[in-house]
Parts: structure tokens; sequence; C-alpha cells
């Protein structure tokens, strides 16, 4: 055995041997595939161009790994485009969750925010203090959304695909683009809750403590 290699040509995995010799054990000469390894410094394009030449017009489909890679990641993109949107919509979701959560916690606290006001706090101090509220509880439910969504991810690499399709894959997680996301998230998180406040710190202070006197 000279080696061991992923394909994902194939589900069920492929023995890779000489022509000559699958013939010879086989008897089968009606094989429609071939793998070509080329030498160092020879040019795919002019290999290409001459294979498509002694096989005749249409007989040979050449394609190199570049392209095959190219058009599974396209065919890939497609299939998971509504994923995609299912993503943009949870997101959204989850950020007006944030805010109708935090125009009810503001409107429930409205004397308290009185009588901070009252205490000499700004509208602007209190804004930060939701702010915070609002990053802070984003930040748990980011957190908490990444460690639930790599263990699925793990379990879909490790066990689902072995036991479904018998192949599995390398995991690559994108750092970059996850931190991004989750900065993201968290800022816009703290926007909502802010402006979910307003209503709450534009209040006349004395009105908000009335209550209580």
């Amino acid at each position: 055995m000279a080696g061991i290699w992923r394909d994902y040509a194939g589900q069920s995995g492929r023995l890779m041997m000489d022509r000559t010799d699958y013939r010879r054990l086989t008897g089968d000469a009606t094989a429609q595939d071939a793998a070509i390894w080329l030498a160092p410094g020879a040019d795919g394009v002019r290999v290409g161009e001459a294979l498509k030449a002694a096989g005749g017009p249409g007989a040979l489909e050449v394609a190199f790994p570049g392209e095959i890679r190219a058009r599974s990641l396209k065919i890939f993109d497609r299939t998971f485009a509504v994923t995609y949107v299912l993503e943009a919509a949870a997101m959204l979701i989850g950020l007006a969750g944030v805010a109708a959560s935090f125009a009810a916690l503001t409107a429930a606290r409205r004397r308290e925010f009185g009588m901070l006001r009252h205490l000499g706090l700004t509208r602007r101090q209190i804004g930060g203090m939701l702010a915070l509220e609002g990053t802070l509880a984003a930040a748990v439910g980011v957190l908490g959304g990444l460690a639930a969504g790599g263990a699925i991810s793990l379990i879909l690499i490790e066990v689902v695909n072995r036991q479904s399709f018998h192949w599995s894959m390398d995991l690559h997680v994108p750092w970059a683009s996850l931190a991004w996301l989750a900065v993201t998230l968290i800022a816009l998180a703290g926007l909502a809750a802010v402006l979910a406040g307003r209503q709450a710190m534009r209040q006349n202070a004395v009105l908000a403590v009335r209550e209580d006197w």
C-alpha cells in the first residue's frame, strides 16, 4: 500500500491501482475514470490538451484538482444558501428578543432609573449601564452558542458522517470569522438594549419616583 488520501468523489471508499494490474486481476476493460499524477515541472494544461487530442473529439473529459474543488465548493454554497438565510433570521430574532426584554426591563425599573437620576447620574451614564447589561447578556449567549455549535459540529463530523455516509472530514475552525461575528453580535445587542431603554431614560425623574412618595 503506497498511501491513503481523502477522495470525496466516492462515499464508500475506493482502491486505486495501475490499470494494467486492474485488467489482469479482473478482466474488466470498461474503466472510465483515471487519475494522472504529473511529473515535477510538467504543465497540466498542456498534458490535458494532449490527452484530449489523443482521445479524439469529445472522447475524454479532463478536470484538474483546483477546478473540481471550486465546483464542489460552489455546489456546497448553493446547497447551504438556505442555511445562511436561517442564520441571518436567527440573529435578527435574537436581537429583537434582546430589545423586547430590555424594553420590558426598563419599564419595570423606571423608579430605579428615576432614583439614579436624583442621585446625580446622567442619561448617558444610565445608557452606558444598559449597554453594559445588554453586552454581558449577549456575551453569555454567544459563548453558549459557540460551545453548543462546536459540540454539534464534532458530533456531525465524527459520528453522523461516519455512520451515515461512511466518510469524515478534517475539522477547520474559522477563528477570525467567529471572533468578528461574536463581537458584532455583542455590540448590536448592547445597542439594542440602549435603544430599548431610551424611553425610560427620557422620562422625568420626579415622575419616575412619584409612586414611592
